[in-house]
């Protein structure tokens, strides 16, 4: 049983498998070498005093070091941060502060974008170096050690590791901060082990696996890819994404079993044509991070006719919530349906008390995923991280659960919908209206590629819609033809006020759309006028 979710790679029996554990390139790491490069790593930020739970970040693209430095703090006894490399300096700069890092991991060259800002950061104390160290010294306060000289510290130290239990803090995983300043979502090894092994075992991965890693391991549905399948002795392959065709050539290179996208992604594959051998070695694809439009879903029924498709719905506060089980993706594929094995998903009303069936409600989930609230935030952990409903009235110390803010509602089966964000909620003419519906709506039009649909403040209506799309192609929208679909479709209210022609839509950090900014942009124009 994993107590410390190093445990997955430092385990007696992964420490002797000649099992290829990771493949970066033309590279490959076996799990017998990442369980002595994670203990080397571990054993080097002993040497250089780590503390019980101190914060080791890593901002660096997926590479063979990013996955050593996920788990290298957790052996030792420290928390990892691993930092969207997507992310601008001050926003890099804000993390190590917010949350303490004492050691940092990155490379020659985002080092010296970053050293400025590093000012700030007065906890900061080392920084790893990958790669080669510039023959120039860079100018700052922290000291700087190269990656192998720190692994070659760490294999002579005789310092003892510190002892964890699963509740125990493993990592701090921060929000995209697209807009704003990012959040730290606290995991502890017990959400993490129980995340992994739940996922792993409805997408029955097994050792013979080969997930190709696409997501960022800052993101949590990428992170929960590498320990889901390192809990089984998979394989993974790291890819730093830069065109869609390259997510097949790679499904083709290594006889990919295994890819989990963001639906914006899904649909500019779902228009690439897929070769024969991607097609009879994909066993599952998997999406997350908002809803996969239908007409994408019944594409890939077609394209990747031998392989399950699996609906998923996550949270980065309780990592992974609901999945659609393939045999129903036929039937209901606009359903997020049901929670995953070893969590409750309520529908509830503002009291706390249960939905009834085709009632909408906030998305509750309660369980061993449940992370820690969020880090140096006690305010908006309060409101997110709230007593479970429906407890004994006599229990003193009530379980906390997460409270999503998702609005979400259930059939006469049981399987869930997701209706939209609270906060997101378009509130025109006196009606709720889901922006996701929109979207999906005009998706299914055929008419678009990209859609974001949003409120924008109007004195008559309350929010007056306004839609956003990408033509298909090189060409330009059909105004009326999508106008005159949405009028057919859609209930009057729900029918845009203004559709406006873009080139391409804003992604945060994670490759999904990015609301926020559209939404601060049509604002900033709007003004303007």
């Amino acid at each position: 049983m994993a107590y410390n979710l190093s445990d997955f790679v430092t385990s007696p029996e992964k420490k002797s498998s000649q099992k290829i554990a990771v493949i970066f390139k033309k590279q490959e790491m076996t799990y017998d070498a990442l369980c002595d490069e994670v203990k080397d790593y571990g054993k080097g930020l002993l040497a250089f005093g780590l503390n019980k739970n101190d914060r080791v970040a890593c901002y660096l693209p997926k590479q063979f070091e990013t996955v050593i430095s996920i788990f290298g703090p957790s052996y030792a006894g420290g928390v990892f941060v691993p930092v969207n490399p997507g992310l601008k300096h001050r926003q890099v700069a804000y993390i190590l502060k917010d949350c303490n890092v004492r050691f940092l991991v990155t490379s020659p060259d985002r080092l010296a974008a970053l050293k400025d800002e590093l000012t700030d950061c007065p906890d900061l104390e080392l920084i790893i170096l990958t790669g080669k160290i510039p023959d120039k010294a860079i100018e700052i306060d922290q000291k700087i050690i190269s990656y192998n000289d720190f692994l070659a510290l760490g294999r002579d130290s005789d310092k003892t590791v510190h002892e964890t239990i699963d509740a125990d803090m493993a990592a701090i995983l921060y929000t995209s901060g697209s807009t704003g300043m990012p959040k730290g979502v606290v995991l502890s090894h017990r959400n993490m082990i129980a995340g992994a092994e739940s996922v792993a075992s409805y997408l029955e991965n097994s050792s013979d696996d080969m997930i190709l890693s696409v997501l960022p391991l800052s993101f949590d549905a990428g992170l929960s890819q590498l320990t889901t399948a390192f809990s089984v002795g998979a394989t993974v392959v790291l890819m730093n994404f830069l065109l869609p065709r390259d997510v097949i050539r790679l499904a083709v290179k290594h006889k990919i079993t295994g890819i989990t996208c963001v639906p914006p992604l899904w649909i500019q594959l779902a228009e690439l044509d897929w070769p024969e051998e991607a097609v009879n070695s994909i066993r599952y694809i998997a999406t997350t991070g908002g809803r996969m439009p239908v007409p994408v879903t019944r594409k890939f029924q077609r394209i990747l006719s031998k392989s399950d498709i699996f609906l998923m719905y996550g949270l980065t506060e309780a990592f992974r919530s609901t999945y659609l089980p393939p045999s129903e993706v036929d039937r209901i594929p606009d359903s997020m349906g049901k929670a995953i094995p070893n969590a409750e998903i309520m529908i509830v009303r503002e009291d706390g008390t249960v939905c009834d069936v085709g009632e909408e409600g906030e998305l509750v989930h309660r369980g061993a995923l449940v992370g820690l609230g969020y880090w140096n935030d006690k305010k908006r952990t309060a409101e997110r991280y709230r007593p479970a409903p429906g407890q004994a009235a006599g229990l003193s110390n009530p379980e906390i659960a997460v409270w999503s803010g998702d609005t979400v509602k259930r059939d006469d089966d049981g399987y869930l919908y997701f209706v939209g964000r609270r906060d997101e909620m378009i509130k025109t003419s006196g009606f709720r209206t889901s922006p996701t519906e929109l979207e999906e709506t005009i998706f299914a039009s055929g008419l678009v590629d990209e859609i974001a649909a949003i409120g924008v403040d109007h004195e008559q209506l309350g929010q007056a819609i306004w839609v956003v799309a990408t033509a298909k192609g090189q060409g330009n929208l059909d105004m009326e033809a999508i106008m005159a679909y949405c009028r057919a479709e859609m209930p009057s209210y729900m029918v845009p006020h203004e559709l406006i022609q873009w080139d391409s839509l804003p992604k945060n950090a994670n490759g999904k759309i990015d609301h926020k900014t559209i939404a601060a942009q049509i604002k900033k124009e709007i003004q303007v006028q």
